[in-house]
């Protein structure tokens, strides 16, 4: 496995879990339990990715710029999770919070998935490639 599909792999179970947390309505065990899950997810993914899949392009020219986009964007998806934190579960800005999220996650996802992976992969050699994702999944197991 190479590091775009390890983390393609991750990009999945976000959606996922961000689809069914837009469903939930109110103070439920269902959505305290979803958003726990969504937040543990994309707080160890912002994490591994920054380290084994960012960290290594900002030395590329080519990437740098990219890079830094990506790490901004993780900085604004933690300020929605912020926000959902702060607000009730059973208050209508909640979902809309929620809303936002998936929308900028999703824009994310889609930004590495479709141009990020494209040029780091002119980069990265095939075996950065799999060192990379062994790395990134190694930190993913241990601490989600």
């Amino acid at each position: 496995m190479n590091i775009f599909e390890a983390i393609r792999e991750d990009h999945d179970t976000q959606r996922d879990l961000l689809s069914k947390l837009v469903e939930t309505s109110g103070d439920t065990k269902k959505r305290n339990e979803l958003f726990k899950a969504v937040k543990k997810q994309l707080e160890v993914h912002a994490d591994a990715e920054e380290r084994h899949f960012y960290k290594p392009l900002i030395s590329s020219d080519m990437m740098q710029e990219h890079a830094r986009h990506g790490i901004a964007e993780h900085h604004e998806i933690d300020e929605l999770i912020e926000q959902l934190e702060e607000t009730d579960y059973d208050s209508s800005a909640w979902l809309k919070i929620a809303k936002n999220l998936k929308h900028k996650v999703e824009h994310h996802l889609e930004d590495e998935e479709h141009s990020f992976f494209q040029m780091a992969g002119k980069v990265f050699n095939k075996t950065q490639k799999t060192a990379l994702a062994k790395d990134y999944q190694k930190y993913m197991k241990s601490n989600l």
